[in-house]
């Protein structure tokens, strides 16, 4: 079995002095999965002296905190008990390793988002209450001289995006720029998202409230992973499929087709699609674009298994722009919602065999996350949470395609594999 050996441990505090007090958490921020968020990222070497060179790592990490301080902090509880990041500057945890086991070229072959990835490439979290450490990060060295850098971040303090920010920030104070290249500074004023004086929910918002009891439940360890490559002329052929779909949706409805009939559920159930939204250019007005926080609000669609399955590609296509195209009312009206209920405590467990959780990560650049030794080989998820999760990515190296990182029943798993290369077959004719 593969092992890393740790070299070091430490707490990496901002380089400069940094504003102390309390940053208020929104109730998107509360309302957030109440955890770390493990993401790997691959180097190749570079052949340069001072690759991935741990001091010239933590120094670059010192000066991306000064501007992204909060994550030197510690989750809090302000005086009514409501969580809140308390930034007291104690830094965050940093971690070098040594793997004796991979090569890049072997790890590439063998990686999928599992437990066994996660617990050897990113540091060991704690509870996720406070006063824990909010950011976790490790530099494994490969066998071969390659890197895998492993991030943990409280999904409470940030949501993708936002984690991308702090990232493409750091790997630009690395390569030298100073930070100068890189993106917008991080605004922290979560009372944006606060509720209005006389809260008004205009819509049902189920993807916030317990599920009926599954009648195929799953746990929340049980399932298989996998990663699936769509080739550009794959991604446009589909999108022809599916007239006026972003990449995502169209990837996501084709997932969703072929997730129904590996599970080979009865025609009559329900399966519903789970998305992600990033609001911040859909508010009025929208948020500042270095809006540092989670900004991402849930959504779904519903459709019979008999629906998804005899229409053409298209109609799930349709049904996950339905689930994808909310604004500014919706999203307020989900704040209001949050605050008469305990968004601290939300339904977080996993999701019934039938439906899926579809998650873009399309606009996290690769290439953004050079940090002066080169984009990485592959960035992905570490850990995936339960059965039924699809990650959408851009594909490392390969313009215009894109990767899939999965979770499936294991049961269900080879037979998705299966149909899913049919049907990505059938687009090259």
């Amino acid at each position: 079995m593969a092992t890393v050996q740790v070299l070091s441990s430490e707490l990496v505090v901002p380089a400069e002095e940094t504003p102390a007090g309390a940053v208020w958490l929104s109730n998107l921020d509360l309302a957030a999965r109440r955890g770390y968020t493990p993401t790997v990222y691959f180097y190749s070497p570079s052949g340069e002296p001072g690759f991935f060179e741990a001091d010239a790592v933590r120094d670059s990490l010192a000066r991306a905190l000064v501007a992204f301080y909060p994550l030197a902090g510690r989750l809090g509880l302000d005086g009514d008990g409501r969580v809140q990041i308390d930034c007291t500057g104690e830094g965050a945890v940093f971690v070098t390793a040594r793997s004796d086991h991979y090569t890049l070229d072997e790890l590439m072959a063998e990686f999928v988002p599992c437990g066994e990835m996660r617990d050897l490439f990113v540091p060991p979290t704690p509870a996720p209450n406070p006063p824990c450490a909010l950011l976790f990060v490790q530099v494994t060295r490969l066998r071969c001289g390659g890197v895998v850098l492993g991030l943990a971040v409280h999904h409470s303090v940030v949501d993708a995006r936002s984690a991308a920010h702090f990232v493409e920030t750091w790997a630009s104070i690395a390569r030298g720029g100073g930070g100068r290249d890189a993106p917008v500074p991080p605004c922290f004023d979560h009372r944006l998202l606060s509720a209005r004086p006389t809260p008004t929910v205009l819509y049902d918002h189920p993807e916030y409230k317990p599920e009926p009891e599954p009648v195929h439940a799953v746990t929340a360890s049980t399932y298989a992973s996998a990663i699936i490559t769509l080739s550009k002329a794959q991604v446009s052929a589909l999108k022809a499929r599916c007239a006026g779909a972003s990449t995502f949706r169209a990837v996501v409805a084709l997932v969703w087709q072929c997730a129904c009939r590996a599970r080979s559920l009865p025609a009559d159930a329900e399966t519903r699609l789970y998305s992600m939204i990033d609001m911040r250019a859909r508010l009025a007005p929208p948020l500042p674009p270095g809006y540092f926080g989670n900004a991402v609000i849930r959504t779904s669609a519903l459709a019979t298994v008999g629906e998804v399955l005899s229409n053409p590609v298209g109609y799930a296509a349709r049904r996950a722009l339905a689930a994808t195209s909310q604004g500014d009312d919706y999203a307020r009206s989900l704040v209001d919602y949050l605050e008469g209920v305990d968004a601290m405590n939300l339904p977080r467990s996993g999701i019934s065999r039938a439906h899926l959780r579809a998650i873009s990560w399309m606009g996290m650049s690769l290439h953004d996350s050079d940090f002066g030794w080169g984009a990485p080989a592959f960035m992905g998820p570490a850990l995936m949470y339960y059965s039924g999760f699809v990650y959408v990515m851009q594909a490392p190296g390969k313009d215009g395609a894109v990767a899939l990182a999965l979770s499936l029943e294991p049961e269900s798993m080879p037979e998705f594999r299966k149909v899913f290369a049919e049907e990505l077959a059938r687009l090259e004719l």
